[in-house]
């Protein structure tokens, strides 16, 4: 739409329009350090998220005056945005495997690369009747109510340490019709947990203590203890492999997700526990190692 719609849809609202105020927020975004793409989709998502208005609602209405609550909560989303929280908690939400998860600072934000577990984990029950999962620190319960609905025959227990995060996984898959197949249990890793699994999946703490320094503003809003896992990154990955043999059944399989950098380690601890196996690396967009997958025997 050209600029002189716009002067003259201000002219005659007598204020600036949703959209002068977008371009601002841009503005603002940008000189706190994000990047101009980011800043730019995040002013007009949170301008959407106010308005409860669709993306192509935006593009045919923004030249109008907005109502009258507008300003000041988008003002206010805006300054959270600009203190590099990230956009995920603001709105409450974060896509992952094409599903809204619900997310809180209680809860790892859903990455993309994490989806690599769903494939494999889905990958590995294809052929299987009836299936047992374990989800190992569960978080919002993104990889239990994924692989649920990628495969209804399968049950599914999803641990993790935090009360409020078990509360928001929970919450996740009554809402998203899966609840009946997941029990939430609270316990560290697989601690107490008496029952044998077809499959184990997990994404772990694996960020190596020393990086904290250097990581991005948004991560520092994350709970630490599903980030960090001490010098190397590697000290939940040490108790979560020989607790998942002990709990895998014949044939079983363990996936779960490591850091960059990390997959020769990965690799030595895999083959260095007996009974384990390693079959499988699955790699990120970057062609990054991420995913290790290994059978028990």
């Amino acid at each position: 739409m050209s600029e002189a719609r716009r002067t003259t849809n201000h002219e005659r609202t007598g204020g600036p329009t949703v959209h002068d105020l977008v371009v601002t927020a841009r503005g603002r975004l940008r000189a706190a350090g994000i990047p101009s793409d980011e800043a730019d989709l995040d002013a007009r998502l949170l301008a959407e998220h106010v308005l409860g208005w669709t993306t192509e609602r935006f593009f045919t209405d923004s030249n109008q005056a907005p109502p009258p609550s507008f300003d000041a909560q988008f003002d206010a989303l805006v300054a959270r945005r600009a203190a590099r929280e990230p956009f995920a908690y603001i709105v409450g939400r974060q896509e992952f495997w094409g599903l809204e998860i619900a997310v809180s600072p209680a809860v790892l934000i859903p990455r993309p690369e994490t989806e690599l577990i769903v494939e494999a984990a889905r990958d590995v029950l294809a052929d299987a009747s009836t299936a047992i999962v374990a989800d190992v620190g569960t978080g919002s319960g993104c990889l239990a109510i994924s692989i649920a609905r990628e495969r209804p025959h399968a049950t599914i227990v999803a641990t993790d340490v935090s009360a409020a995060a078990l509360d928001i996984a929970r919450r996740n898959a009554e809402r998203l019709d899966v609840s009946s197949r997941i029990s939430f249990r609270q316990t560290d890793l697989l601690q107490e947990i008496t029952d044998m699994f077809d499959v184990i999946v997990s994404n772990p703490p694996y960020v190596r203590d020393g990086d904290r320094a250097d990581i991005q503003p948004e991560v520092r809003f994350e709970p630490a203890a599903a980030l960090y896992a001490g010098v190397d990154g590697l000290d939940v990955i040490r108790r979560l492999v020989p607790q998942s043999v002990e709990r895998l059944t014949r044939g079983g399989t363990l996936i779960f997700e490591f850091g960059f950098g990390q997959a020769d380690a990965v690799s030595e601890l895999i083959s260095s526990t007996a009974g384990l196996t390693m079959v499988g690396l699955r790699r990120d967009l970057q062609d990054i190692p991420r995913i290790a997958i290994a059978k028990k025997h």
